[in-house]
């Protein structure tokens, strides 16, 4: 039987070397446009304006003068790509799933903002799926979301468990859905969600493929 490890993106395998207020107002800086939102207004506005591609239609619906939407998308992007590590122990934990597991990835997002940082991360070759939301049109924690990244792996949801940070979107959504989940916590982070079947510290990525093994057995052996 075929099974498969699906990640989050941001803050479970990646995540940046400043917050997100500080990189929107570098963000600015950069496009030389003046900031008028602050970041709770940024995350309003992606909620109900984010575009499938880029973040062009949420800078639209916050900016002064329109025509500085297209520049400061730009430079948010590039500003955030810049700022993006992967987690300490992520490479390796990739590599030494690889071959046991077929590997997913499904993370919210415009399609193009989320492939500029796997780009960036070297990571385009990673996954034998990636699965990117805007396009889509079925943000997390929609269960179309988890059922098309499982689809494109091939395995049925009850094959595949979830790895990702966010109680809700993540942990609660793929839990839905029909995947176990591990829920990857931090200092500041929320608690555990009731739905997570297993829990690890974000600083010590380096236990999940043990974590993996005992809810979905060694993949290897079992396909």
């Amino acid at each position: 039987m075929p099974t498969a490890v699906v990640f989050d993106l941001d803050d479970t395998l990646a995540v940046t070397e400043a917050d997100r207020s500080t990189l929107l107002e570098a963000a600015a800086d950069r496009a030389d446009v003046t900031l008028t939102f602050d970041r709770e207004s940024y995350l309003d506005a992606h909620r109900e304006h984010s575009g499938t591609e880029s973040r062009l239609p949420v800078f639209e619906a916050l900016v002064d003068a329109r025509a500085d939407a297209p520049e400061l998308t730009r430079a948010y992007r590039e500003t955030i790509g810049d700022a993006l590590a992967p987690v300490e122990g992520a490479e390796a934990v990739l590599s030494a799933l690889r071959g046991r597991y077929r590997l997913g990835l499904l993370t919210d997002g415009p399609g193009r903002t989320q492939r500029d940082k796997l780009g960036r991360l070297g990571w385009g070759d990673a996954f034998d799926a990636i699965v990117v939301t805007g396009p889509i049109e079925s943000p997390k924690p929609d269960r179309r979301a988890f059922e098309t990244v499982v689809d494109e792996l091939g395995v049925a949801p009850a094959d595949a468990a979830y790895v990702g940070d966010d109680p809700d979107r993540d942990i609660s959504g793929a839990a839905a859905a029909g995947l176990a989940t591990v829920q990857v916590r931090y200092p500041g982070g929320p608690p555990p969600h009731p739905d997570a079947d297993a829990t690890i510290r974000r600083g010590e990525f380096g236990s999940l493929p043990a974590v993996l093994e005992s809810l979905l057995g060694d993949g290897a052996d079992d396909a």
